[in-house]
């Protein structure tokens, strides 16, 4: 667990403004800045950025959140991924913990330069290699993509990396997969002889290396071994090339080899990655699904690429939310993406991608093959197959799809695969209309954009104002709890919020944080507005408290009050009393 006290630091150490404007450049607007949103297209810019709040907020799509939460979100970073790239921006370190691996001290920032130092060696060779510049050009591939990707070439040597290194014998070199020591103690480089693609992170930084064998050599591809550096079941090459185009075409399309994505941005598709000699598991689809609405796996049509295929939709089916969607191209028999992509062009192979067959397709297609459905036999079998696929979707509505077109296939009534299925039914009640808030909802919502804005009131707050079950009085206290156990040190507003990142009240949170970038209080008048709110509250309450007292009394007289009810009753009669004495 990273203490909220470090988290608190890293985000008044960090100006979102500086942060986003590296990434999407900003225009001063008054006492904010805006541009057009990164998270969705838009003409008129409507996301907005306050160097008061360091917070930002799209009006068109609803993004909104901190330093974290935009590098979350562009980048695609998990949480603790995003606190290690802000914290290596300031000098921070994040505090290790279970889980977390390996933390940005000493030995993760050596093998980092080591690993930029080959790639530079790697890149200067293959211009002084006409063998692999020949091999390059063969392939269609220019020096302005060779460049964008980083390319080079590992030398025909045992020991090349003896150039860049001079303690060739260091271990922190084969802990980073550049060199191997055999069982006489001899070392020799992982890589010799091949097209060399750097697997670059989120950060920029160089953290493995893929190898494409020149000739007819074995393996065709050789990949860097898992370091502390490098995870295959986490990255994907060419994704921080690929980043603004998958934004731009709101898709991102996964290939299977490092050439596949050369060449197709070669042809215009810059919206290309590919998994790193590894089946796609779950965090490469969420890294994807964070980045774009729509994933296309684009396979090979042989069984190999069905079977990856399959894979994939194992391994998405769980994670899918309902307004994302997954699909999967097949290319014919005997074709990849490079070399369909150089036979039929760019637009062909656009084409296959708009018209990829959804998940729900494909995952029916897949089951109905190997199952004859012109049997009782068959159609039984088709859901049994389909059940704990069905099981883990997470997706209702499109779960519910699926449901509908499993039992006209199958020959059973909705039910009844429900039932085979052991799903619980899903609810489809008709839309609720929303009742206009009470005038006490509004005070609520007021007071929680006070408390944002100065969490000190937070001590001042009477709790009869918390008594009840609103989603509001809920959200107050959960703030007000949180302000409290930062202590003396109270909570700034950006830590506020990613504090109660998760929390069931963290949408209410935002948008409260979003009305105060359009309208803040003025500092002189906030004391003021919150003790009105407060005071009207109270008023509220008590006038709720008297008003159950009295229906009481109707239905079972004053006896039938306890004493402390009479008490309340009496202080209430009081009270109304003086009010009306003044009026």
């Amino acid at each position: 667990m990273i203490p909220d006290s470090f988290i608190q630091e890293l985000l008044h150490r960090v100006d979102v403004v500086d942060l986003i404007d590296g990434c999407v450049p900003l225009k001063k607007a008054g006492a904010n800045f805006t541009a057009c949103c990164p998270f969705h297209s838009e003409k008129s810019p409507s996301f907005t950025v306050s160097p008061s709040k360091q917070f930002y907020h799209c009006f068109g799509c609803g993004a909104h959140g901190t330093a974290i939460g935009f590098l979350m979100e562009y980048s695609g970073l998990g949480f603790v991924d995003a606190l290690r790239e802000l914290a290596a921006r300031v000098g921070l370190q994040v505090p290790d913990g279970p889980g977390q691996g390996l933390p940005p001290g000493p030995k993760a920032k050596a093998l980092t330069e080591i690993m930029r130092r080959a790639a530079r060696f790697y890149y200067e060779q293959l211009k002084v290699s006409e063998k692999a510049v020949s091999y390059l050009k063969a392939r269609g591939v220019s020096g302005e993509v060779a460049r964008r990707f980083g390319l080079g070439y590992a030398p025909e040597e045992w020991q090349g990396l003896g150039i860049a290194f001079d303690d060739y014998g260091s271990p922190e070199l084969q802990l980073a997969g550049l060199v191997i020591s055999n069982e006489q103690g001899r070392l020799y480089d992982r890589f010799r002889d091949r097209v060399m693609f750097p697997i670059v992170n989120q950060k920029g930084d160089v953290i493995a290396f893929g190898g494409r064998v020149l000739g007819h050599g074995e393996p065709k591809y050789l990949n860097s071994p898992e370091t502390p550096l490098f995870e295959k079941g986490r990255e994907l090459f060419g994704l921080p090339q690929a980043r603004a185009a998958i934004r731009e075409n709101e898709t991102a399309i996964v290939v299977e080899g490092y050439m596949d994505v050369v060449a197709l941005a070669q042809h215009g598709v810059g919206n290309a990655v590919a998994t790193l000699g590894t089946a796609t598991t779950p965090t490469h689809v969420q890294k994807l699904l964070r980045q774009a609405d729509r994933v296309v796996f684009c396979f090979d049509g042989d069984n190999a690429g069905r079977k990856a295929a399959w894979r994939a939709l194992e391994n998405s089916i769980e994670i899918l939310p309902e307004q994302k969607t997954i699909g999967f191209a097949f290319l014919p028999e005997g074709d990849d993406p490079d070399s369909f992509v150089r036979q039929q062009g760019c637009a062909e192979f656009q084409r296959r991608i708009v018209e990829a067959l959804p998940l729900s397709d494909f995952l029916l297609r897949e089951l109905a093959g190997h199952c004859d459905l012109t049997t009782a036999e068959g159609r039984s079998r088709l859901v049994a197959d389909a059940k704990p696929l069905l099981g883990r979707l997470q997706a209702p509505l499109l779960r519910l799809q699926l449901v509908k077109r499993l039992a006209r296939a199958s020959g059973f009534s909705q039910v009844e695969v429900e039932r085979l299925c052991e799903l619980r039914p899903i609810a489809r009640a008709a839309p609720a209309r929303v009742p206009r808030p009470a005038p006490s909802s509004l005070l609520r919502q007021r007071l929680l954009c006070l408390l944002l804005q100065k969490p000190q009131l937070a001590t001042s707050l009477p709790l009869d104002l918390l008594s009840d079950n609103s989603a509001e009085a809920q959200a107050i206290h959960l703030l007000c709890e949180t302000i409290a156990a930062g202590g003396d040190r109270m909570l700034a507003y950006p830590a506020l919020l990613e504090r109660l990142r998760g929390s069931e009240h963290e949408s209410m949170l935002h948008s409260a944080a979003a009305e105060l970038m359009q309208q803040p209080f003025a500092e002189d008048e906030i004391d003021a507005e919150f003790d009105g709110a407060v005071k009207r509250l109270l008023e509220g309450e008590h006038k709720r408290a008297f008003n159950v007292l009295q229906d009481k009394i109707q239905k079972l007289g004053v006896s039938g009050l306890s004493s402390e009810e009479k008490h309340q009753y009496l202080q209430a009669l009081s009270a109304r009393g003086r009010g009306r004495q003044v009026t």
